[in-house]
């Protein structure tokens, strides 16, 4: 940091508190979270620039969503299930996971407050406000990683819990040469153009920013399999979604095509929960020095994954969200199995059953990494990784199983179905759907059309394929969450207890037979001595002695090739 910007410092400090229209101590509200967002950031999608937001049909419903899990955290009913006063001094609440863990009760209200939070949105809100919570809860306890910017981190995280905003994350290169590093693609990748006494200038790309457009601000940083090596690259650092050069550049929006093509009856989840993936642009950016992380340090920016305690709370909540979602799925199965008459099929049951094992693993991880936490720094608690890794590994190949088993169990009747709600106020049209399109078990043709049309939306729609492919890549590379499951092995001293269970084996037996006093070698109970197999190399040699000597192996009829 540049000496006038530290003299300077309380002239230049750009406190998180007095970004943009935020001033309050208290979590915002849906009302204040909505009104936040009208404030001229640069949104584009489908070659227009989004005046805003939160009355575009590509991203009002889902602002809306958003603006739920605000208002929930001021409903009494809830106060109980998601809130802990805070530790900030404010003589606050706040959402349990933004506050870092002291005790296992507080770990424990933490996740407990993520399921919560994730049923407002049936568990379809992967990049929830609570998800950042997971690096945000870390910056107070960690701080002094920060060094010389620890004070940023300490001041983020007492902003971050008071007042609960919702921040994003961009931390990848774009796809385009990822052979090389990001030195050698500058026009592209994250990098500082220079200093200034305010901040640092930043321009590039990262992706993918998913659900940014609706956030208050976006947390960029590096990962990456191939590590920074130019310190003009290694930068971490906040940035409000409005700030001056900043642009998304949108993917199409389910939302918007749900809204065009059919009706909520029609998309269900569509409509309404669509998180946007955008390009995050930034184009000669200045980033405050009070909202830097990292800037230079190499190391730090290479590291910020395994060193900040980010990961073990980062899958908790993926795990806690997906075993939420789960809860969801498994109950359309059911109703769909009971709609089609199939319910009492031995197949269908054990397809049912499976899909709520499933359902029972992910939960069952999600309490093993809360109920025995491992110390961290100081006082604090994080989730243990062991169940933590195995279910980063496990997610990428469920959800497409339970895909498969459910379009197997449902088959044809997940598209027996007609085109739009509006076919049901046709007079011409609704008696035969009234009479071909019901279900059994009571389930009349509008009820069933319902439950279809909502199981298709989760797994057959636009939206339903992005989900696939959102939970198989949640992790990130494959092959590298499988890679952290060995490198956490071995960090934590399991690879070699393993392998030392291993050799406790092997050390209780040689050439010679048992090496330990309480079993006994098999002695003349031997096979091979029974059948007199140890006289074997001294007929060998006997052998040897009469083939040289002239003598020859029979072949007549009988003789089964003995040495005569």
């Amino acid at each position: 940091m540049p000496a006038k910007a530290r003299s300077d410092r309380s002239a230049q400090t750009v406190n998180p508190e007095t970004i943009g229209k935020v001033t309050s101590k208290a979590p915002q509200t849906g009302k204040e979270y909505l009104a936040s967002l009208s404030d001229g950031r640069a949104v584009y999608i489908y070659g227009e620039r989004v005046k805003d937001v939160t009355t575009h049909p590509a991203f009002r419903n889902t602002s809306r969503m958003v603006a739920r899990l605000y208002d929930a955290l001021h409903d009494p009913k809830c106060k109980g299930k998601i809130l802990l006063p805070t530790d900030t001094g404010n003589g606050g609440m706040t959402h349990a996971f933004f506050k870092a863990p002291t005790t296992l009760e507080e770990t424990i209200a933490g996740r407990n407050a993520i399921a919560e939070w994730a049923k407002v949105t049936y568990g379809w809100m992967g990049r929830a406000p609570d998800y950042k919570a997971a690096f945000l809860a870390t910056l107070g306890a960690n701080a002094d990683f920060y060094d010389p910017y620890q004070d940023n981190a300490r001041r983020w995280y007492k902003f971050s819990q008071e007042r609960v905003p919702f921040i994003n994350h961009a931390i990848i290169h774009p796809p385009i040469d990822r052979d090389r590093p990001p030195n050698e693609s500058g026009d592209v990748c994250c990098h500082v153009e220079k200093e200034t006494d305010a901040g640092i200038i930043v321009s590039g790309a990262k992706v993918v920013a998913t659900g940014s457009v609706l956030t208050n601000y976006t947390f960029v940083a590096h990962h990456g399999l191939i590590p920074v090596q130019d310190k003009k690259f290694a930068v971490v650092f906040m940035l409000p979604t409005n700030a001056p050069g900043v642009k998304f550049i949108c993917r199409t929006s389910y939302e918007m095509t749900s809204t065009a093509m059919g009706s909520p009856f029609d998309y269900p989840l569509s409509s309404r929960i669509d998180e946007n993936d955008a390009v995050f642009i930034m184009d000669r950016v200045l980033v405050p020095w009070e909202n830097v992380f990292v800037y230079g340090d190499i190391d730090k920016a290479n590291n910020f994954f395994p060193r900040t305690g980010f990961l073990p709370r980062f899958v908790v909540h993926g795990c806690t969200r997906l075993a939420v979602k789960l809860d969801f799925i498994a109950g359309l199965l059911l109703k769909a199995v009971e709609a089609a008459g199939t319910k009492d099929y031995r197949g269908v049951q054990a397809n049912v059953g499976e899909v709520i094992a499933w359902r029972n693993l992910f939960w069952a991880l999600s309490d093993a990494m809360v109920r025995d936490p491992k110390p961290w720094i100081g006082d604090y608690k994080l989730p243990n990784m062991d169940p933590g890794n195995a279910y980063a590994i496990i997610a990428t190949i469920a959800y497409t199983k339970i895909k498969y088993i459910i379009e197997q169990t449902v088959a044809s009747g997940l598209i027996y179905l007609n085109s739009h709600a509006r076919d049901f106020k046709n007079p011409e049209v609704r008696p035969y759907l009234d009479r071909y399109l019901r279900g059994s078990n009571g389930y009349k043709a509008e009820e069933r059309v319902k439950l279809m049309k909502l199981l298709w939306d989760c797994l057959g729609s636009e939206f339903g394929g992005r989900h696939e492919l959102y939970e198989i890549n949640y992790g990130g590379s494959t092959e590298e969450i499988r890679r952290y499951c060995l490198f956490g092995a071995q960090a934590s001293g399991n690879a070699d207890r393993f392998k030392g269970f291993a050799e406790q084996c092997m050390a209780e037996y040689d050439l010679d037979g048992w090496r330990v006093p309480d079993l006994t070698d098999p002695g003349e109970l031997n096979y091979h001595v029974m059948r007199g197999t140890d006289a074997a190399p001294a007929r060998s040699a006997v052998m040897a002695a009469k083939a040289k000597s002239g003598k020859k192996t029979a072949r007549g009829k009988g003789m089964g090739g003995r040495i005569l």
